[in-house]
């Protein structure tokens, strides 16, 4: 490897000047004694998880009834602890975000504890979410071989554990990990689900990449969205300062049995799309609907040109 010495004499000058903008750009640098959250133990977290809610399906097979409790207290056992490290220390990030003057409370572990052994008490009830939801998937899909393929294989069902995970965190009152959490799947799978938002069981994403599912949406039970679906915001309402205000509601209410088709957009905080409503392809929609509408755009006018030059219109239904 042929390298000049002398260039590598000014790498300390370029040292001292990234250094100096971790003082001039703070808000891009996090130094102290206080770590967030580790991306990787969040990770490992949500893979025991997946190991619980579908137990002989990922990292550890060969389970049957005389093992699995075993098998599944040691995972509980495990997640006890690692969550309880890393949501105390989301806990003591906001804690020093939002009160920078306040001391830190002594008891953040012990919160922590709490909310991680509550979060472990709800996976009963996310199983039983999730089993409405594969059921979902599989009805809702004539590909679909088995419910095993389905949970082997599909996106749409790896976000949507995430997220219920996620939401349940989240409604704990747990800062940071339920967006690391349904970040990840999003880098995994291409669909994006706030874990704010509030989704009913019996939910189906099919195909799913390109999903966008916003913080405030409300989704009613047996849903089913197709890839490059949205439901975002319309605009954003802010104070009379310009600035954003947070926590209002911005995003869509699909109730029970609506079905959204490829690449529609629905926008805004008022719109409501009326139970059993079919929403076409590609449609753009920022007002409500009532129940078992369709909605859907004029056919397209496509024009063909031949090799010869000479163009025709196809005549067929779309």
């Amino acid at each position: 490897m042929a390298t000049d010495i002398r260039l590598k004499e000014g790498l300390p000058e370029i040292t001292e000047a990234v250094v100096a903008t971790y003082t001039e750009c703070s808000r891009t640098s996090h130094l102290g004694h206080k770590p967030l959250p580790s991306r990787e133990v969040v990770d490992d977290i949500l893979e025991d998880i997946f190991d619980i809610l579908y137990p002989g399906y990922f990292r550890r097979q060969n389970l049957h009834i005389g093992n699995v409790e075993y098998h599944v207290g040691d995972l509980i056992d495990g997640l006890h602890d690692k969550l309880t490290v890393q949501i105390a220390r989301a806990l003591r990030h906001e804690h020093a975000c939002t009160h920078p003057d306040e001391r830190m409370p002594l008891d953040l572990e012990a919160l922590a504890q709490q909310r991680a052994v509550d979060l472990l008490r709800r996976l009963p009830d996310v199983r039983m979410e999730l089993e409405q939801d594969v059921q979902a998937a599989f009805e809702g899909d004539p590909a679909a071989k088995s419910q095993h393929e389905i949970i082997f294989c599909y996106p749409g069902l790896k976000a949507v554990s995430v997220y219920r995970v996620a939401h349940e965190l989240l409604l704990l009152g747990v800062p940071l990990i339920p967006r690391m959490m349904t970040e990840r799947a999003h880098t995994d799978t291409g669909i994006d689900i706030h874990p704010g938002a509030r989704i009913k069981p019996g939910f189906f994403i099919d195909h799913g990449t390109g999903v966008v599912i916003g913080e405030t949406c409300d989704i009613g039970t047996n849903v089913k969205l197709y890839q490059g679906v949205t439901l975002g915001a319309l605009s954003f309402p802010r104070d009379s300062a310009g600035n954003i205000i947070r926590g209002m509601k911005r995003h869509p209410t699909l109730e029970d049995d609506v079905v959204v088709y490829a690449n529609a957009t629905i926008l805004g905080g008022d719109t409501v799309i009326g139970r059993s409503a079919v929403i076409g392809s590609n449609v753009w929609l920022t007002h409500s609907v009532p129940q078992r509408t369709v909605v859907s755009l004029e056919k397209p006018s496509l024009r063909i040109r031949a090799p010869g030059g000479q163009d025709f219109t196809p005549n067929y239904e779309i």
